[in-house]
């Protein structure tokens, strides 16, 4: 009795299934740090281990699709983006579209691409889309970096390009970024789990939604051009991050409070509740997957 009672006192963790409505795991993830870290890791090295450019192609995709970008809708469609130079105005929204994105895609797959692990080990499974968020970080680091590069060289040209008080706050605007896409990754990872044609449909959904996400056009355009479908940009949340970001970044256009709030919100309510449902599917989907 008393060697069964001294073995239970020497367990560092209990595993025990899950009662709580909704639960966070935030001490079971800062004790599994180390694990979080080796996954952001995997991610980097391996994701261009075996391609011929490497990381190369952080830098090549941004510039490629600013270009077309600038080519099709500036200079055939004509769409003035005022003192701004369009490909660096162009450039700034692919930035940090591309990180969304990324989070979008990478968490999007989370329990079908990691079942092999997930049945064998135990570890708080929201390990797996957290560390692509944060993995991604690293790539949009890169990228952001070109468009600094460009956007100095611009400046240095004499564009009317300028900086204000309110680039304090873009770490933020990222950060809420890299929340909606996780959110809305979980949520998709779990319905995939299910029905497996939502990985097809989740392509020409993130390159439709891009389209309503004023990446190319500021919002005032749309609104001004055809005013019967400018609600569907409106509503959008991740208009008003690009629209913000671009007002941080190059000063054109305006921050909108309301825009904000909104977008606050919707993130918040989308990200809770893809922790519910991600914590929910966790319990049975290697029955499913």
């Amino acid at each position: 009795m008393n060697t069964t009672e001294n073995s239970k006192s020497d367990w560092l963790f209990e595993i025990t299934p899950k009662n709580k409505f909704f639960s966070l795991n935030l001490k079971e993830v800062w004790q599994y740090r180390d694990l979080l870290l080796l996954f952001v890791k995997r991610d980097v090295v391996t994701v261009y281990k075996q391609t011929v450019l490497g990381p190369l192609w952080y830098l090549i995709q941004p510039l490629f699709t600013s270009i077309t970008f600038t080519i099709i809708f500036n200079k055939v469609a004509g769409i003035d983006t005022g003192t701004v130079p369009p490909f660096l105005f162009n450039l700034a929204g692919i930035t940090v579209w591309n990180y969304f994105t990324a989070c979008l895609n990478g968490t999007s797959n989370t329990f079908a691409s990691n079942a092999a692990i997930f049945g064998k080990v135990y570890f708080p499974r929201i390990i797996m889309p957290l560390s692509v968020v944060i993995s991604n970080l690293l790539k949009f680091g890169i990228q952001f970096i070109i468009f600094v590069v460009f956007y100095i060289v611009y400046y240095l040209n004499g564009a009317a390009i300028s900086i204000n008080g309110a680039t304090l706050f873009f770490p933020l605007l990222v950060a809420l970024m890299g929340v909606l896409g996780l959110g809305l990754g979980m949520i998709i990872s779990s319905l995939v789990t299910k029905y497996r044609d939502f990985t097809y449909l989740i392509g020409f959904g993130v390159q439709l939604l891009m389209y309503l996400s004023a990446v190319m056009y500021p919002m005032a355009l749309i609104k001004e051009k055809l005013p019967s479908y400018g609600w569907l940009v409106e509503y959008n949340p991740l208009a008003y991050v690009i629209e913000t970001s671009r007002y941080m970044l190059l000063d054109i256009g305006h921050i909108s409070i309301f825009g904000l709030g909104y977008t606050f919100l919707v993130t918040l309510v989308v990200f809770l509740f893809g922790v519910l449902i991600f914590n929910k599917t966790e319990k049975s989907f290697i029955d499913t997957v």
